[in-house]
C-alpha cells in the first residue's frame, strides 16, 4: 500500500513527486511544507475500489487520517463516501461534495449537538456504542420525527498486534461493545421507534500488518450476524472498519487480493453491504513533509541535523514511536554517509525525527523530504511554541496548487481576547 515507484522518486538528481520538481516549491512556498501526489491518492483508493468491485462495497475515506478538503473531494469524484468522528469533518466531507448519504458517523463521545445534525445532514449510517448513546438517539431522532440507521459497534477483544495507542479491539480500550451486549443492544432497538439496528461495525485497529487479525475479528462478526438473524434480527450491512496498514520502514504488508479474498469468504454467505473505513492507506503514502536544515552540531556521542519543523508539525514520531524515511531533495554525488538525529526546533526532547539515520554530510540550507506523511500529519498539527502551521501542497503532473495556506502571527493573535481589567 505505497506510493507507486515513478511518483515520489529521484529525477536527474533531483526528488521529484509525479512530474514536480520539489527543490523548486521550497523557494515558492518556504519550508517546511506538506506535499501530496494526486496520482498516489488516486492509485490507493482505486486498490480498494477495484478488490470489491463485483461485491455490494462503499469505500468510505476515514477524514481523521487527513482532513484538506481537497483531498476529500478528489477522493469524492472517485467515488468514496467518508468516515467521520466529529460534526466538523461532516462538514468538511460535506461541503467537499461527498454526500451526505455516503457518510458514516462513527466515534465514541458524539453529542447530543452532533447527533442531530447528523440526523438532519442524514447521513447513511451512525456506528453506535453504547446503551446511552443508543437512548440519546432515539429521543432526538423521535423528536425530529426521523428514524436513525444505525450499526452497532462491536468490540471482539482481538489483539490487532500494532501500537499500544492505536489499538482499539481490545476489551481494555474505550471503544464498541461486547459481542454478547451487541445482542442486547438489538433487542433493546427493536423496541426504540427512533432507530433502526440494520448492521454491525467493528474497528481493531490501525496500521495492520496481518491478515489474522482482521480474519479473527470479521469471523465474530460473521457468527454474531448468524445469531442475531436467528432472533429474528434483520442485519443488511457489516461496516468492516479501517484498512491495510502501511510500510514505513521494512513492514511486510500484505495485498489487497488476499485481503479482499479473506473478506470475501467470510461475508459473502452473509449477502450484506460491505462498508469499509481506510484512511492512512489511502493517504500515507502519497505524502511527504518537506523541511530545511538549520543547524548541524556534534557532540561526543551525536551527530544532529535540526530542521526547520517540528513536533507542532509532524507528532507521529514522537506520539507513536513511528519510523519514517528521510531523504534529502539534491541527491548526493558522494556515496559518503552519516548518522544523524534529525530533530526539530522546539523545546522538547521528544522532538525528533529519526535517531540513527544514515544520510550524506549535511549543511546548513539543505532540504530533506520525511516520507509516508500523508496521514496523520497535517491533522495533528498544531500552533505549540506559537510556531506558524506548515501549507499543503497538492501535485497533479507538472501542476502544483497550495490547498492550505501557512498561517500568521496576526492571524493567531486575532484568536485571543483579553478581560477588560487588564486593559486595552
Amino acid at each position: 500500500m505505497n506510493a507507486p515507484v515513478d511518483v515520489i522518486n529521484y529525477k536527474n538528481g533531483v526528488l521529484y513527486m509525479e512530474e514536480m520538481p520539489l527543490h523548486p516549491l521550497t523557494s515558492k512556498v518556504g519550508t517546511p511544507f506538506y506535499c501530496y501526489s494526486t496520482a498516489a491518492l488516486r492509485n490507493a483508493y482505486l486498490q480498494y475500489s477495484r478488490a470489491f468491485a463485483d461485491r455490494q462495497a462503499l469505500i468510505c475515506f476515514a477524514v481523521k487520517a487527513n482532513c484538506n478538503p481537497s483531498l476529500l473531494r478528489l477522493f469524492g469524484q472517485l467515488g468514496a463516501g467518508a468516515d467521520v468522528v466529529s460534526i466538523g469533518e461532516l462538514r468538511f466531507a460535506m461541503k467537499a461534495g461527498i454526500p451526505a448519504n455516503k457518510i458514516v458517523f462513527s466515534g465514541v463521545g458524539k453529542t447530543k449537538t452532533e447527533l442531530t445534525e447528523a440526523l438532519k445532514a442524514g447521513v447513511l449510517q451512525i456506528n453506535v456504542e453504547s446503551e446511552s448513546e443508543l437512548k440519546l438517539l432515539d429521543s432526538i431522532a423521535q423528536s425530529l420525527s426521523l428514524v436513525a440507521t444505525v450499526a452497532i459497534r462491536v468490540n471482539p477483544d482481538v489483539d490487532a498486534g500494532t501500537h499500544k495507542k492505536i489499538t482499539t479491539g481490545k476489551y481494555n480500550t474505550k471503544f464498541g461493545v461486547a459481542c454478547e451486549d451487541a445482542l442486547d443492544m438489538f433487542m433493546l432497538a427493536g423496541n426504540l421507534p427512533g432507530v433502526a439496528a440494520r448492521g454491525l461495525a467493528v474497528h481493531i485497529g490501525s496500521q495492520l500488518t496481518s491478515l489474522e487479525p482482521f480474519e479473527a475479528a470479521f469471523t465474530k462478526l460473521a457468527e454474531l450476524v448468524v445469531e442475531l438473524r436467528t432472533m429474528g434480527q434483520t442485519i443488511t450491512r457489516l461496516d468492516l472498519g479501517g484498512g491495510l496498514g502501511v510500510k514505513y520502514h521494512n513492514e511486510n504488508i500484505p495485498a489487497m487480493s488476499a485481503y479482499a479474498a479473506m473478506v470475501k469468504k467470510i461475508t459473502d454467505p452473509l449477502k450484506v453491504q460491505l462498508i469499509f473505513e481506510p484512511g492512512r492507506s489511502l493517504v500515507a503514502s502519497g505524502g511527504v513533509l518537506v523541511t530545511e536544515v538549520i543547524h548541524t552540531k556534534q557532540n561526543p556521542e551525536r551527530r544532529f541535523a535540526i530542521v526547520d519543523a517540528g513536533m507542532n508539525d509532524f507528532k507521529r514520531t514522537a506520539l507513536y514511536d513511528a519510523i519514517h524515511r528521510i531523504v534529502p531533495l539534491v541527491e548526493p554525488k558522494l556515496s559518503n554517509k552519516y548518522s544523524y538525529d534529525v530533530v526539530g526546533p522546539v523545546c522538547e526532547s521528544t522532538d525528533t525525527f529519526a535517531t540513527d539515520v544514515l544520510l550524506p554530510e549535511l549543511k546548513s540550507g539543505d532540504r530533506l523530504a520525511l516520507l509516508d506523511a500523508g496521514a496523520y500529519g497535517a491533522v495533528l498539527s498544531s500552533n505549540y511554541n506559537v510556531r506558524l502551521t506548515a501549507p499543503e501542497i497538492l501535485v497533479d503532473g507538472a501542476k502544483f496548487a497550495v490547498i492550505r495556506k501557512r498561517d500568521t502571527y496576526d492571524e493567531l493573535l486575532a484568536a485571543y481576547r483579553q478581560p477588560n481589567w487588564l486593559g486595552l
